[in-house]
């Protein structure tokens, strides 16, 4: 989809996925949901918030929705990147196949070329995956009683 070719609604819809994709990336970071290595540099632990939740997580309609139809994802090959289908490991917790979603979402939109794939040139489907995924951000911040530092309640 061209610039030119995205209209007021979806450009909201994208404004508005990236705000809360950073918001709840923002309030791991401030709950001690922070990645260890040799570097400083602050980054969001999913893995953390995986572990500490799995047990407690139960997909709601949305999730359940991305679920049943995901995004698809690049890979590498020798001639460059290829689109395919999301591949969940096999005992991956439901919790970790959204969150999984939720990135890669989040990955697609900001990254890469998107000609050739049907998610990311129909804007039904962009407004699907964005839409859905926002109400599961929302869903992992009660989740994880994030809530304040995700809608900036203080």
């Amino acid at each position: 989809m061209r610039h030119e070719e995205v209209n007021q609604e979806l450009r909201s819809v994208v404004f508005d996925y990236f705000y809360w994709f950073s918001r709840f990336e923002f309030a791991l970071k401030e709950n001690g949901y922070l990645k260890k290595g040799p570097r400083s540099i602050a980054q969001a632990d999913w893995v953390k918030f995986i572990d500490l939740h799995r047990n407690d997580y139960y997909p709601g309609n949305q999730a359940k929705e991305l679920l049943e139809d995901p995004p698809k994802t690049q890979t590498v090959n020798g001639r460059g990147v290829e689109w395919h289908d999301l591949v969940f490991d096999e005992g991956q917790s439901e919790l970790s196949k959204v969150v999984l979603i939720i990135k890669t979402i989040r990955n697609n939109l900001f990254h890469g070329g998107k000609h050739g794939v049907d998610d990311w040139d129909n804007p039904d489907r962009v407004r699907f995956l964005l839409s859905r995924g926002i109400v599961v951000l929302n869903e992992f911040s009660i989740l994880s009683r994030l809530e304040a530092d995700y809608l900036r309640y203080y």
